[in-house]
């Protein structure tokens, strides 16, 4: 196996474990509300918000989240939410939400993101049983259960002494 294969395999093995679409998603979103916030067109510079602050803070947070949501992803859920509702605040925030193409792909990334489990992987000995026994060509035949134990009889009521209803101290 040359170089370039191994450290390839080495990168599908890593980004199969975490968030990686819906983070790279949510920082592209980030991306292209700053570029559409910092917009010239002639003479005119584009800037909505508190003097172009929120143009500036909310797609570096975007790229914030989308980045963390693929470096930690253990924290996925809270990310994606905050990246869900940052990218739908960039409507009124920052032109429109990158002139909605930046909102959309901070949504469906933060949608990504939330919707992302990680697999969970069975036990190798299990895999062999497990295969034979959905194909039905496997040779293991069916343990048998163990049987229940019976119920334990009641004594015969001549022999058993009465319970008295009460217990009086002397």
């Amino acid at each position: 196996m040359n170089r370039f294969a191994a450290t390839r395999s080495g990168f599908a093995g890593w980004y199969r474990g975490r968030p990686f679409v819906g983070g790279a998603l949510t920082v592209l979103a980030g991306l292209e509300m700053f570029f559409s916030g910092q917009l010239d067109v002639g003479k005119i510079h584009i800037q909505v918000g508190i003097e172009g602050l929120q143009a500036t803070i909310i797609p570096i947070l975007m790229v914030i989240l989308g980045v963390f949501a693929i470096t930690m992803p253990v924290h996925r859920v809270f990310y994606g939410v905050i990246s869900l509702v940052v990218s739908v605040y960039s409507l009124i925030g920052v032109n429109l939400g990158g002139f909605f193409i930046g909102m959309l792909l901070g949504s469906v990334g933060g949608v990504m993101i939330v919707s992302w489990l990680p697999k969970t992987r069975l036990p190798e000995t299990a895999m062999p049983r497990m295969t034979a026994a959905v194909s039905g060509t496997g040779t293991d035949p069916e343990p048998e259960r163990p049987k229940p134990k019976p119920w334990p009889q009641p004594e015969a009521e001549a022999e058993a002494e009465p319970v008295p209803l009460t217990r009086r101290h002397a």
